[in-house]
């Protein structure tokens, strides 16, 4: 308990107003499928301005995004780089990850750590180890196998994921395992990536805002598109017409033609132009409900008020 109230108390004034300018904006579309190069994995680049974001095309692995931001960080780009994956699971319910298990970690860092020794043998960055273990695996939904520890209904979501209901958006919990739309996956092989991270490049609100270089956020991609005017019930962009029009919004130009329009290479571009006109709006980096604690453990879906 001292070490959880030492890490917490470390997490202090990393919930305030961060230095807000920045030359680049990148968005990631992520993928927790158990392959090498996921078909859901997309990078989309803006930079300051109002020129229009552009895919960064290339069939990613999880390892070339890990070792892209790591050469992003040794370059000093000032970057703010969303990521589409949740860092953590819920903890504020129940004052734990993982109810019952000694070993549940006390803060984000820790719980990525875990996931990532655990997973050590699993090949591309993937989780599958991790939710195979015989105490993890109780507390996740997964196909032919509902944990005894999944409770009842939708699972537990943490306090953000609250507000992207009050928001009128569509969380699913990151211990549901099961659907088109389960976010667990993602957000384990993502936990790999920040474990990687460490020490390279932060992640906020995990972490304090660094003076120069680049940094992390969660962001949930849903949430630029509701923001464009995108009507509720209606989640993907496939053509030029709409993705301009939702471009514009956020005061992006036209995008140049694309060579396919999947809803992984748009959302990523949408995310990418919202994240420069939001980075510069301080309530964002200052949400109601953040405390000192859940920066430490839950972390924050950026854009959440």
């Amino acid at each position: 308990m001292v070490g959880s109230r030492q890490r917490i108390a470390a997490c202090r004034g990393r919930t305030g107003r961060a230095a807000l300018s920045f030359t680049d904006f990148f968005a990631i579309d992520w993928s927790g499928q158990a392959v090498e190069r996921p078909k859901g994995l997309a990078v989309a680049h803006a930079r300051a301005g109002t020129e229009a974001p552009e895919i960064v095309d290339r069939a990613w692995s999880r390892q070339d995004v890990l070792e892209w931001l790591e050469q992003l960080a040794r370059d000093g780009t000032r970057a703010l780089i969303g990521l589409d994956l949740s860092p953590a699971f819920p903890f504020h319910d129940e004052g734990t990850y993982f109810p019952g298990w000694e070993a549940s970690p006390v803060d984000g860092p820790a719980l990525w750590q875990l996931v990532d020794e655990l997973s050590a043998d699993d090949p591309h960055l993937s989780a599958t180890s991790f939710i195979n273990h015989p105490h993890a695996r109780r507390h996740f939904r997964q196909r032919g196998d509902c944990g005894d520890l999944f409770p009842p209904g939708r699972g537990r979501f943490r306090v953000c994921e609250h507000g992207q209901e009050a928001m009128r958006l569509s969380p699913y919990s990151c211990f549901n395992l099961v659907g088109a739309s389960q976010v667990g996956k993602s957000s384990l092989t993502g936990m790999r990536v920040l474990h990687r991270l460490r020490s390279k490049l932060g992640l906020w609100p995990f972490d304090p805002m660094p003076e120069t270089g680049p940094v992390l956020v969660e962001i949930y991609t849903a949430l630029p598109a509701r923001l464009a005017g995108m009507r509720k019930g209606i989640s993907k962009i496939r053509d030029r017409e709409t993705l301009d029009t939702l471009l514009a919004a956020f005061g992006s130009a036209p995008h140049r033609p694309l060579p396919r329009y999947d809803d992984h290479a748009t959302d990523a571009m949408l995310s990418a132009a919202w994240l420069r006109v939001a980075a510069a709006q301080s309530e964002l980096w200052s949400p109601t409900l953040l405390t000192p604690e859940l920066a430490c453990t839950e972390g924050w879906t950026f854009g959440v008020p």
